[in-house]
């Protein structure tokens, strides 16, 4: 990929990250449950989201290349970016939203298989989204399991971009997250930041772990 198409990713990420905050406040409802402890004030800042949003796109646009499916990560990412900050504002993950990134990375995945050819790596797909809801649902199951439902939604949404790479980062973008939300779970509990009785958002986690197992080799 040129070094012109990457800045131009790059710009359309910052872009992105300018709207996200306006979008999510049309889903983060007064009723839902308030988040579990403040944002630290560099995080409210409202430089930040563009910055994170410019990294994200450009890490997918050099990790996944000319791949013929970049636009559809882009576009989950997108949702995803939206997701995390309803998530961390008031413990949710609304449906429609979710349902917006499911349909975006079926539609998408299929329309780039047609169109370059590749049909073959669809049941890679699709069986990427089957092995991580499935994984999530049985974690949701648990005794003493925090996983919501929406996690669940979330988990098998992100396979499917996820399986079209293939089976290791499918297999990354699964235990990764739960590395990552444990890891914060335990410095909060070091701090004293929060409770062991204290509900986390695990949808930022989810989204950034798949976001890292798209970037690894």
């Amino acid at each position: 990929m040129s070094a012109a198409a990457l800045v131009s990713i790059a710009l359309l990420g910052a872009l992105v990250g300018l709207v996200v905050p306006l979008v999510s406040r049309c889903f983060a409802t007064a009723d839902a449950r308030p988040p579990a402890f403040s944002l630290p004030q560099p995080v409210r800042r409202p430089w930040v989201g563009p910055v994170v949003a410019a990294g994200v796109f450009a890490g997918l646009a050099v990790a996944v290349g000319d791949d013929p499916a970049l636009p559809v990560f882009l576009a989950v990412a997108a949702v995803g970016l939206v997701l995390a900050r309803v998530d961390l504002a008031c413990l949710r993950l609304p449906d429609p939203l979710v349902l917006v990134a499911g349909l975006l990375a079926l539609g998408g995945l299929i329309t780039a298989a047609l169109l370059s050819g590749t049909p073959g790596r669809l049941p890679g797909a699709l069986a990427g989204a089957a092995v991580a809801g499935g994984a999530h649902v049985l974690l949701a199951l648990l005794p003493g399991s925090r996983l919501g439902f929406g996690d669940v939604k979330l988990a098998a949404v992100l396979g499917l971009p996820l399986g079209w790479l293939g089976w290791d980062a499918l297999l990354t973008g699964l235990l990764l997250p739960h590395v990552l939300h444990g890891g914060l779970v335990l410095a909060l509990l070091v701090t004293r930041k929060v409770h062991r009785t204290t509900l986390l958002p695990l949808g930022p986690a989810l989204l950034a772990g798949a976001w890292l197992a798209a970037l690894l080799p």
